[in-house]
């Protein structure tokens, strides 16, 4: 007999063959805009359904209908600096969790790096905040971290291409993990090209433009 809807085969892991009943699904989403205005939107949404029914303190959840619907769009610029943050709940527990969403807006003025959701937790942590939206903030800040990084890369040769170089001195993935310690292999690296890269500009503006054919 086949296996119901809920139960997924775990035979692509050899070490624990076995069946498996899905209880919980939560789905979280990140997406990297850039405004016309030269700011950047970061929107991050979480979603969390259950297989079945639930019973909560306040209602009940049909199976598949969302927990938490939640989003929180952050309004960056080049520099990671933050402008503007607006947190919405289309669904939640209890009609109590909305009151909250206003205090993401104090998150404003913060620049994304380093040490960020340390300080996010310090300010939103416990009844300061909503655990589901702080949570969203991580997947967030790399996100803004993924978006600007690309954005530098396909940046035209001008005034933004000019701004995203000099920024990249101060590279805003150090310290965030392991691999981008300061001083650690990637960020020498990065800094060996950096050199490199300012070194061929340096030769490509002072070479002699070839005679006149």
């Amino acid at each position: 007999m086949s296996a119901s809807a809920s139960e997924i085969s775990m035979s692509a892991i050899p070490s624990n063959p076995s069946t498996r009943q899905l209880v919980h699904t939560r789905r979280v989403e990140c997406m990297g805009f850039k405004r016309r205005d030269g700011l950047f939107d970061i929107e991050g949404h979480i979603r969390d359904t259950k297989a079945d029914d639930s019973d909560l303190l306040f209602k009940t959840v049909p199976a598949g209908s969302p927990i938490h619907d939640m989003r929180i769009v952050v309004t960056i610029d080049s520099e990671l600096l933050i402008h503007r943050i607006e947190a919405h709940t289309d669904s939640s527990p209890s009609r109590f969790c909305t009151e909250i969403n206003e205090a993401y807006a104090g998150l404003e003025g913060m620049t994304i790096g380093a040490g960020f959701m340390k300080e996010v937790k310090s300010r939103l942590s416990g009844p300061k905040g909503c655990t589901h939206l702080t949570e969203l903030l991580g997947p967030i800040a790399t996100t803004a971290i993924q978006t600007l990084m690309g954005w530098r890369k396909a940046a035209p040769a001008g005034r933004d291409s000019g701004e995203a170089t000099g920024s990249a001195q101060a590279h805003p993935m150090v310290d965030t993990c392991y691999a981008w310690r300061a001083g650690g292999d990637v960020v020498q690296f990065v800094a060996r090209r950096k050199q490199e890269s300012v070194r061929g500009e340096a030769q490509t503006a002072g070479a002699t433009p070839p005679p006149d054919q």
